[in-house]
């Protein structure tokens, strides 16, 4: 057997869309990052293995203007580039290449961490196996970030952590049970059906339950009024362990899955005589297990009042979901299997969250951060994951830089930390970005309209006020200065379509975008203004990103942006235009 030894600065545990948002950030912001992954493919949850859609504070563009951006934004920009067809396989390349080509950024796939080294309150190394090479690699790294959704570092390096539900007195959440219990949000296996020209028998294996009735499965015909995903309800284990009951409860929902499929083919008609099973998981896609405890733990209350805390670095915004410890089961109680509470969106989430109570240089983001049940039934989702692990990871790389703790980022630099993520197009609600002089100071001119809006810090719409300058072909926004200055950097954030639904998912009605969305800028030019004439110095063809970052590295006496094309509509929103 090999053994490898990595030297890093940050290393993340668990490729889902937490760990994957968190590695690329703590590399991007300079941090040498191993990303340590136990699947051959990345996503977790959204992945080809268990193909659940990004749901988030948008609640699936029921809510204006609240899609989480950032490096998400990012990753669902460059799959409707790639992948009209809206296939997981394409997906799961899209998070590879973006995860396999970033500089500073080892992964290791295949993975399983195996074993931790701790001295003191601090983690010295990881060890994980990795099964294709037959090989050891011990990770030794100075901040370590658990993206594994199980909390699997709580256990290995002694780090606190809860399992199940509080008690309702605990923190005076009036969705807790009365008395605290080990029961959790089960676990839920997919399927695919895809439609033919001709009929399409079934014969169920004899080992598939049987349900023949519409009151045998949860909310009865209205609730697989669609054939061509899965349901979500197809969910079991919130009454075992989560965790080390995961292939026997594999088997179980493999059994239900065939049921309900025998139920929709053979009891009755459903329309779907043409349809046929094309793809089952045989992966569960997780809601709950280990919670790892922080310097605050999110409650009920907490998101119910906005989140309005002085440390937040993400939000969230899904209803509190909380699911049946039964699932499926539940019908036979007589209760739903999911009870959907109110949940304002947006709610902050503050950094306190993010790194461990008694471990020093642990974080952690997704779903195993430090959430109370309650709480974690609207933080579970893959959006808000996203956006905590972006946090986690600019943090971790801010705390490696500087060389202080990650305790101490939130207590010394934690401005600096929202700055950044704002800088890197993350939304922090009521939190505005703020410009360099260069921008501040300059004379902002536009061929149209009010430009002053791509400075104002706010780059979304909010509420009624859009923030932003609207442009159509043509048209250009300007900053000049009095006298020639040093620019290193312009930086766009663009308009990427918020009233559309860029969700990938295989619900046949959701009635999401397949492309890049029309209001996109395609073409453009960024000029600079040098000798008593405007140049241009970047022409760019093709765009399809947000944000969009380019160098000038001279000394200027203006900069102009100028649209040229979009995807398709006559006019687009410039969110933000400044200079560094």
């Amino acid at each position: 057997m090999k053994q490898l030894r990595h030297q890093a600065d940050v290393c993340v545990v668990g490729g889902g869309m937490a760990g994957v948002c968190a590695a690329l950030a703590a590399a991007r912001h300079g941090a040498k990052v191993v990303l340590i992954h136990d699947r051959p493919v990345l996503g977790g949850n959204t992945s080809s293995e268990i193909r659940i859609h990004i749901c988030g504070a948008d609640r699936n563009n029921r809510i204006p203007n609240m899609r989480e951006t950032g490096i998400l934004e990012e990753l669902r920009l460059d799959n409707l580039l790639r992948n009209p067809h809206q296939n997981y396989s394409i997906w799961d390349l899209v998070l590879y290449e973006k995860v396999h080509f970033e500089p500073n950024l080892t992964l290791l796939s295949n993975c399983t961490c195996l074993k931790a080294e701790t001295a003191g309150t601090r983690i010295a190394n990881l060890t994980g196996w990795q099964l294709t090479t037959e090989t050891y690699h011990t990770v030794e790294a100075r901040v370590f970030i658990d993206c594994s959704g199980d909390g699997l570092l709580a256990p290995l390096t002694g780090a606190q952590h809860r399992i199940g539900r509080e008690a309702r007195s605990e923190f005076n959440e009036s969705i807790a049970p009365e008395q605290a219990d080990k029961q959790t949000m089960g676990m839920t296996c997919m399927f695919h059906a895809a439609r033919h020209d001709t009929p399409q028998p079934f014969e169920p294996p004899a080992w598939a339950h049987d349900f023949p009735r519409e009151e045998d499965l949860p909310y009865g015909t209205s609730g697989h009024d669609w054939v061509e995903m899965g349901y979500w309800w197809v969910e079991v284990g919130g009454e075992h362990d989560s965790i080390h009951d995961t292939e026997k409860l594999r088997d179980e929902l493999l059994k239900i899955v065939f049921g309900v499929w025998d139920h929709i083919k053979n009891h009755g008609d459903h329309g779907a005589d043409n349809w046929a099973l094309d793809w089952i998981g045989f992966l569960p896609g997780k809601r709950e297990s280990r919670r790892c405890v922080g310097d605050h733990i999110l409650t009920q209350n907490d998101v119910e009042a906005e989140g309005r805390f002085e440390d937040v670095v993400a939000y969230g915004g899904w209803p509190m979901d909380d699911h049946h410890p039964a699932g499926f089961w539940a019908v036979k109680l007589g209760a739903p299997a999911t009870i959907f509470h109110p949940a304002p969106s947006p709610y902050g989430i503050p950094y306190r969250c993010l790194y461990s109570r008694n471990i020093d240089n642990l974080m952690f983001a997704g779903r195993c951060a430090s959430f109370t049940h309650a709480a974690l039934s609207s933080t579970r989702v893959s959006g808000t994951a996203s956006v905590l692990g972006q946090a986690a990871g600019t943090a971790a790389a801010m705390a490696t830089a500087r060389q202080v703790t990650v305790r101490q980022i939130g207590q010394r630099h934690i401005v600096e930390l929202q700055q950044a993520l704002l800088r890197d197009d993350c939304y922090l609600p009521r939190i505005r970005q703020e410009f360099s002089a260069l921008t501040t100071s300059a004379e902002l001119t536009a061929s149209r309209g009010d430009p002053s809006p791509v400075r104002d810090g706010t780059s979304r719409p909010v509420g009624d006020e859009v923030h932003a300058w609207t442009a159509g072909p043509g048209d250009w926004i300007a900053y000049r200065f009095d006298s020639p200055r040093t620019v290193n950097e312009v930086s766009l954030v663009l308009d990427s379509g918020f009233d559309k639904k860029v969700i990938m998912s295989l619900h046949g009605s959701y009635g999401q975008v397949t492309r890049v969305p029309d209001v996109t800028p395609k073409d453009f030019r960024i000029e600079v203004f040098d000798d008593g004439s405007w140049r241009t110095l970047h022409e760019v063809r093709g765009n399809h990103q947000r944000l969009v970052r380019l160098p000038i590295g001279r000394t200027v006496e203006g900069v102009r942006f100028t649209l040229m094309t979009t995807w398709g509509a006559p006019e687009s929103r410039i969110y933000a235009f400044y200079l560094d």
